[in-house]
C-alpha cells in the first residue's frame, strides 16, 4: 500500500509540531520591563491634562511644579519632541500624586549649555494638582 499525498502531509504537520514544541520550553523572554516597577512605566497615564483650572470637575489643590524634557543627543537624531516632554512632566505629577495638570508653555533650547549631552532640549513646564471627581447623586 503506497502513502497517499493526505497521508505524508499528516505525518510532516505532526514532525513539524513534536519538534517545535520539544524546543518551545528552551527559550526565555527577556524584556526590559520590571514587574516590580510595572506601575511607573505607565504612571503618566493616570495625570489628565486640562486647559484651565475651570475645566476641573471638582475641588482641587495644586500640588506644585513640574517639568519634563526631551532631548535630541546627536545632531542627526530626531529633534525634542513636544509628546515625550509633556509625558516626562506627567509622570513626575504622577509621582507627586497628582492626577491633573495644565501645561504653562514649553521651551526649546537650542545647543544646550546647560547639557553638553544634548544638541537642543525642549522643556514643558506645568503645575500638577490633585482633583477630586464630581460626586454622583443617586
Amino acid at each position: 500500500m503506497k502513502p497517499t499525498s493526505k497521508t505524508n502531509n499528516k505525518l510532516i504537520l505532526m514532525l513539524t509540531l513534536i519538534g517545535l514544541s520539544a524546543c518551545s520550553s528552551q527559550y526565555t523572554v527577556s524584556t526590559n520591563l520590571d514587574k516590580e516597577n510595572f506601575q511607573t512605566y505607565f504612571s503618566h497615564a493616570q495625570v489628565k491634562f486640562f486647559q484651565d483650572e475651570s475645566e476641573f470637575p471638582g475641588r482641587y489643590k495644586l500640588i506644585g511644579l513640574v517639568e519634563g524634557e526631551d532631548c535630541q543627543a546627536k545632531s542627526h537624531h530626531a529633534l525634542p519632541d513636544k509628546i515625550a516632554a509633556r509625558t516626562e512632566a506627567r509622570r513626575q505629577a504622577a509621582q507627586q500624586q497628582a492626577n491633573a495638570i495644565i501645561f504653562s508653555g514649553c521651551a526649546l533650547i537650542d545647543d544646550d549649555q546647560a547639557n553638553k549631552q544634548c544638541n537642543a532640549t525642549l522643556v514643558c513646564y506645568g503645575m500638577a494638582y490633585q482633583v477630586e471627581p464630581l460626586k454622583k447623586i443617586n
